[in-house]
């Protein structure tokens, strides 16, 4: 089999591991790399590429930055590509590209498609209490996330599961899944399956506000929310006027049912509080404009928020 001619397609870090899959895979040959343009970073908003580039500049790679795809789709069609492989590139592929190699565009989607369409799925199996999720290996149409399923594979999703180190385990399998899968659709030995459209789920991109606390739920449905939404939007509430950043708790809930739900109470030391149902001790917080810094120090540097209600 002569080499398969690709172009990739991807943005952030999640992408890095299939990108290196590959360049190392001599079966493939990567005529071009595609990413977001560079973005300012920092407080000085300096202009940082992306992961993707820094990475395939690495490898000598000809890199393209478009604002939008669509701008380079006569440089795809000289460079008449087998596949082009997309992993989180954070712009929808018109069909006029999708259309253009041999064997169409294949995505990497951490999910177990058709659960959980759409653009924050790792999230969602965390904050929904999941035990397994894992990656699927799809060909992409017109709409997202809908296309027949090349491959798929699964992955617990343990106790202290949050979303940075979730992705960073469904980028891997991703990357290993994504080579020998491309090479055995392309020999003819994998038939695409349809999703069942009836099992589909979709999930939404999440903001800032979605981090919110509503310390009237549970204290084990905000455990999830804050290893879910880690790093991004982050789980957070209100004391006192300023914003306070939950950055981690203790996964067992604590037996208490006495105060306010958001009522700050001293636990063996270090803050804790009251939830909907039971309550939760907190490792790590970030007051507003100050450190990161553990339960234990909050409760003596900060004397005048105990006993404060957040929300």
């Amino acid at each position: 089999m002569s080499q398969i001619k690709t172009i990739f397609i991807g943005t952030p870090d999640f992408a890095l591991p299939a990108l290196k899959a590959l360049t190392r895979d001599t079966d493939f040959l990567v005529k071009a790399v595609i990413t977001q343009p560079d973005m300012p970073a920092g407080r000085k908003l300096v202009p940082t590429p992306p992961p993707v580039k820094e990475l395939a500049l690495r490898y000598k790679l000809e890199v393209w930055q478009p604002q939008k795809v669509i701008q380079v789709l006569d440089n795809l069609r000289e460079l008449e590509p087998d596949v082009i492989v997309v992993a989180a590139y954070a712009q929808i592929i018109p069909e006029a590209i999708l259309n253009l190699p041999k064997y169409g565009c294949i995505n990497i989607h951490p999910s177990l498609l058709p659960k959980y369409r759409g653009a924050s799925p790792v999230q969602a199996a965390i904050l929904n209490g999941d035990e397994i999720t894992g990656v699927t290996i799809m060909q992409m149409d017109k709409t997202m996330d809908t296309g027949p399923i090349l491959a798929q594979d699964k992955l617990p999703i343990v106790k202290h599961e949050t979303t940075a180190s979730l992705l960073v385990k469904t980028a891997a399998l991703g990357a290993k899944l994504l080579t020998p899968t491309i090479k055995q659709y392309i020999k003819g030995k994998i038939k695409p399956q349809d999703q069942d459209n009836s099992q589909a789920t979709y999930v939404k991109i999440f903001d800032k506000q979605d981090g919110l606390i509503d310390w009237q739920k549970s204290a084990a449905a905000i455990e999830r929310m804050v290893r879910a939404f880690t790093p991004w939007p982050s789980a957070w509430t209100w004391v006192k006027g300023k914003q306070l950043k939950i950055v981690e708790v203790e996964p067992m809930p604590l037996d208490f049912d006495t105060y306010k739900p958001g009522k700050t109470f001293v636990y063996n030391n270090s803050l804790a509080v009251q939830c909907g149902q039971q309550a939760l001790l907190i490792k790590r917080l970030k007051l507003e404009g100050k450190n990161e810094i553990s339960g234990e120090d909050f409760v003596r540097g900060y004397k005048d928020f105990l006993g404060a209600v957040l929300g």
